[in-house]
């Protein structure tokens, strides 16, 4: 599915193994739910992996909140009224539950992102945060209210292969933190990370889970900053990734997300940072950016 009015040339998901049989793209958009329909009539299970982006604060908070929940919610809905779907897997972020100024090492899915402190931090990402921590919680509320099936997997930072042209930016960042210029927003000593190809795992995993519902943590690594930054540099002698800034980058490091609900359901992380990292340089190579 893709954004109306952000159409992209889309030949490398069309080119896909099996694509011309079993891949059908709708034109869907945000801020028009019930465009969401004809993609969702006849499915069994949903996966919502988009969200509105605004790292600049460009947009009002209320504009881009507005349009994350709405959006969830007519995804939401359409399910509910398919008929068909059992379940519905949505994609949340580490910042539904890390900023709330406690100060701990580790934190379960009990935890939430405090919007009065997101508030207090003035950072140009706030709006994110924000934004996501509402809409997560908008649909969990939706879920009880209505019955239907829902479990959110809430992910730290991603790497891995990737099959867009684009390198993207969350494989982006975790180099950056790692192997690029230290600044004052940049500060971070450790933080989370997995495998894109288990993030999917996972995903996929909690769809068929009859018994997994809720929130889910979704972190299989701590990355010590330097020590990995020793490795790739022995590794990979003179690795630079290009920059597209707007990181979520805060000046402290925060808690490490626990992934015991996920592994005691039964999941298993398969690939590790080693893993992670070379893959994510092989694709990078093979799109021609290093």
């Amino acid at each position: 599915m893709m954004c109306a009015g952000h159409k992209k040339d889309l030949s490398f998901l069309k080119s896909l193994p099996g694509a011309s049989e079993r891949l059908e793209i709708f034109d869907a958009d945000l801020d028009n739910p019930k465009s969401f329909v004809a993609a969702i009539e006849g499915c069994t299970g949903v996966f919502h992996v988009a969200t509105p982006l605004d790292f600049g604060n460009k947009e009002s908070t209320e504009i881009v909140i507005k349009r994350s929940i709405d959006g969830a919610i007519g995804i939401l809905q359409a399910s509910l009224d398919s008929k068909t779907v059992k379940k519905v897997v949505y994609t949340s972020s580490s910042v539904t539950v890390l900023f709330n100024g406690k100060d701990l090492d580790e934190m379960d899915e009990s935890f939430w992102t405090d919007i009065d402190y997101v508030n207090s931090l003035n950072s140009h990402v706030s709006c994110y945060l924000i934004s996501k921590t509402l809409t997560e919680k908008a649909i969990l509320n939706f879920s009880e209210k209505h019955g239907l099936d829902v479990a959110t997997l809430i992910l730290c930072y991603i790497s891995g292969p990737f099959i867009c042209p684009e390198i993207p930016r969350s494989v982006v960042s975790v180099f950056e933190m790692i192997v690029g210029n230290k600044s004052e927003s940049n500060t971070l000593t450790r933080f989370d990370t997995a495998h894109v190809d288990d993030v999917a795992r996972a995903q996929i995993f909690l769809f068929e889970n009859p018994k997994a519902k809720g929130r889910y943590n979704c972190s299989a690594n701590i990355i010590e900053v330097e020590s990995t930054a020793k490795l790739l540099s022995t590794k990979y002698p003179g690795l630079k990734f290009p920059c597209k800034g707007s990181q979520i980058i805060m000046k402290a490091d925060w808690p490490s997300l626990s992934s015991k609900k996920l592994i005691e359901s039964g999941f298993q992380y398969k690939y590790g940072v080693e893993e992670m990292f070379d893959d994510a340089v092989k694709s990078s190579k093979e799109k021609g950016y290093l």
